[in-house]
C-alpha cells in the first residue's frame, strides 16, 4: 500500500480507489399496528359460543325451573327428634307481601299433602303488603287448618304489622294462646292506605304536563300529576273504608274477644305499631314467647308426645339453574319490588350505622 492510497492492484487495472463514503441511514417508518387477525377471530369465536351457551343454559334453567322447583319446597328438620313419627310444620311468611302465589302458597300445599303433619307453627316476619296478597294468604291458611283439623300457632318475628297481621288470624278462634310475639316484636298497625304524592309543581317547573287520553277523566285518578280532586277523594276513601272493614272483621274472627267488644278493636285499629308487651296488654297477643315456645304449644294442642315429634320447616326447591350455575351459601342482594319496598320499613335495629340495610337473604 503507497502512501497516496492506490494499491498496485488498482493501478494495473488502471483504475484508482475511491474513498468509501460512509453509508446513508435508512429511513424507517413506523407500520400501523395489525391485530393478528387469527386471535381476534378465536376471541370473537369464544365470545359467541359462550353468549349462545349462557342463553341456552338461562332459557332451559328458567324453563325447567318454573316447571319443577318453582312448584315444589323441600322439607329441612329443625327440632326435637329427627326420627320422629309426628311432624309439625313450620310455614314461614318473610317480608313484604306482594302476591299470594309463591313459596308461602307452596308451602301451604306440601303441608296439606303430607299426613304426617299433625300440627302448624305459622312464622310470621312481615310489615304486610297488598289488601289481596294478604286476603289470598289468610284464606287458603283458614282452609289449610280447617280441611286438616290442624292446630296452628302463630310465631311473631321482628315485625308483623298490618297484613302481617291479617294472615295471622288464620289461627281462629278455636284454642287459646296461640299468638306468640317475641319481645322486641312489634306488631298491629290495622288499617289500610292508598299512597299518593302530588308532584304536579315539580313538573310544571321542569316544564312536563300531561296530556294522556282517557276514556273519562276517573280513569286517571290518583295521578301523581296533578292534585287529587274531591271527587276522587271520595272515591279512593269509599275503597279504603271497604277494605278497612273487612280487616276488622278478619281481626273479630282470629280473636274472640274484639267479636265480642268490636268498641274495643276500634280504639286499637288506627294503623299504630304496638310493641309485644303492649300488644299482650291490649289484646292483639296472646303470650310473649319465641318460636319454640309456639312450636310447644302447637304439641300441646294436638295431643303429641314429644319425644316422638320431629319439627320441619321448608326451603325453596333449588332449579336445574341453581344446579348449573352452582348455589351460593352466602345471601346474595335482592333488588325486586319486594325487597325495594322491604327498604322503606320503620324498624329499630340494635346497630350504629347510616345504611340502610341493603341485603336481603331471604326466609333461610
Amino acid at each position: 500500500m503507497e502512501p497516496n492510497g492506490t494499491s498496485d492492484k488498482a493501478r494495473e487495472a488502471g483504475q484508482t480507489e475511491q474513498p468509501t463514503a460512509p453509508p446513508v441511514a435508512e429511513l424507517v417508518y413506523p407500520q400501523p399496528a395489525r391485530a393478528p387477525r387469527r386471535r381476534l377471530g378465536r376471541l370473537i369465536l369464544f365470545l359467541l359460543l359462550f353468549g349462545v351457551g349462557a342463553w341456552v343454559i338461562l332459557n332451559l334453567g328458567l324453563f325447567l325451573g318454573a316447571g319443577a322447583g318453582d312448584r315444589r319446597v323441600r322439607e329441612e328438620f329443625y327440632a326435637l327428634n329427627k326420627r320422629g313419627k309426628y311432624k309439625v310444620a313450620v310455614i314461614s311468611i318473610e317480608g313484604v307481601i306482594l302476591e299470594g302465589e309463591g313459596f308461602v302458597k307452596r308451602q301451604i300445599d306440601q303441608v296439606r299433602r303430607d299426613e304426617d303433619v299433625k300440627a302448624v307453627v305459622l312464622r310470621v316476619n312481615s310489615p304486610g303488603g297488598t289488601v289481596s296478597g294478604a286476603d289470598y294468604l289468610y284464606h287458603h291458611l283458614s282452609r289449610l287448618r280447617k280441611e286438616r283439623r290442624l292446630p296452628m300457632v302463630v310465631s311473631m318475628g321482628s315485625i308483623a304489622a298490618s297484613g302481617g297481621y291479617y294472615v295471622a288470624m288464620a289461627v281462629g278462634t278455636g284454642h287459646s294462646d296461640t299468638i306468640f310475639a317475641e319481645p322486641t316484636t312489634w306488631t298491629g298497625s290495622i288499617g289500610v292506605i292508598i299512597p299518593h304524592y302530588d308532584a304536579s309543581q315539580l313538573l310544571n317547573q321542569i316544564g312536563v304536563e300531561e296530556d294522556s287520553v282517557m276514556s273519562h277523566p276517573l280513569k286517571g285518578m290518583g295521578s301523581f300529576t296533578r292534585p287529587m280532586t274531591e271527587e276522587e277523594r271520595k272515591i279512593l276513601q269509599g275503597l279504603v273504608d271497604d277494605s278497612f272493614e273487612r280487616f276488622k272483621q278478619i281481626v273479630r274472627s282470629g280473636r274472640s274477644a274484639f267479636n265480642q267488644n268490636p268498641a274495643a278493636l276500634d280504639e286499637l285499629a288506627t294503623g299504630q305499631v304496638f310493641t309485644a308487651q303492649q300488644a299482650v296488654d291490649s289484646g292483639l297477643v296472646d303470650r310473649i314467647g319465641f318460636i319454640e315456645d309456639a312450636i310447644d304449644r302447637a304439641i300441646q294442642l294436638a295431643g303429641l308426645p314429644e319425644d316422638q315429634v320431629r319439627v320441619v320447616r321448608y326451603k325453596r326447591e333449588p332449579t336445574i339453574l341453581d344446579l348449573l350455575v352452582g348455589i351460593k351459601s352466602r345471601p346474595t342482594p335482592r333488588w325486586d319490588a319486594a325487597s325495594l319496598l322491604d327498604l322503606t320499613v320503620p324498624r329499630a335495629y340494635y346497630l350504629w350505622t347510616r345504611l340502610p340495610p341493603l341485603l336481603h337473604s331471604g326466609p333461610y
